[in-house]
């Protein structure tokens, strides 16, 4: 499963790797990998991958959730095609509370106690998605855990997950893609030494220029 939704992602550009030529995060951090899971949508093939491959997770590995939850934005459209497949409720967080109406941050129908698995389309530092744990914390429901397309593997995600009691299921890992962008000859394999080294310590970018 991780390396066809490797390939997946890698052919469709929802990962694009640069290493020669890095992108530069809001934060500064530049950075060889491009992400936008939200390009599955629109591959109808890769689409089904995805969205079968999460549906398998949370049978797998969180077989008691009784609703799914998306991220908001990106996480939404999944969590809903997913929930289609498994004949589950679905709902999403918003990022903060309406101004307007009811003022809800979370959309859909909770009972307090309900067993919720959380769908997330990338797992970076972890941020965003605990946030949206803590939002179904206080609002009285059990999240099993996450379930995501991507995930960086970063240190810094790993070890806030983990603070927070929060397992995270991913379809795929940028170890995997590293592996297959190399086979498929989008990288060189010599490249792939270098891309670790930014996923172990994006703040060091001296990884930049590391092979020409």
């Amino acid at each position: 499963m991780k390396e066809l939704i490797a390939k997946d992602l890698l052919s469709i550009g929802a990962l694009f790797l640069r290493p020669e030529e890095p992108f530069t995060w809001a934060s500064g951090i530049k950075s060889p990998v491009y992400c936008d899971n939200r390009l599955t949508l629109t591959a109808p093939k890769v689409r089904c991958d995805v969205e079968n491959g999460l549906a398998e997770i949370v049978k797998t590995h969180y077989p008691d959730a009784e609703v799914l939850m998306g991220t908001s934005t990106a996480g939404i459209a999944h969590a809903a095609i997913t929930a289609h497949l498994l004949d589950m409720p679905m709902g999403y967080v918003r990022s903060g509370h309406k101004d307007h109406g009811r003022g809800n941050q979370i959309e859909g129908k909770l009972e307090k106690g309900q067993k919720v698995v959380v769908i997330e389309d990338l797992i970076s530092t972890g941020g965003s998605v605990l946030e949206v744990v803590d939002v179904l914390r206080e609002a009285g429901a059990e999240v099993l855990g996450v379930a995501s397309i991507f995930t960086y593997g970063m240190q810094k995600g790993i070890d806030r997950m983990a603070a927070a009691n929060v397992k995270n299921v991913s379809l795929s890992d940028f170890d995997t893609v590293a592996k297959v962008a190399a086979e498929e000859g989008y990288i060189k394999e010599s490249d792939i030494e270098r891309l670790i080294a930014f996923r172990n310590n994006p703040s060091d970018e001296s990884w930049i220029g590391g092979n020409k």
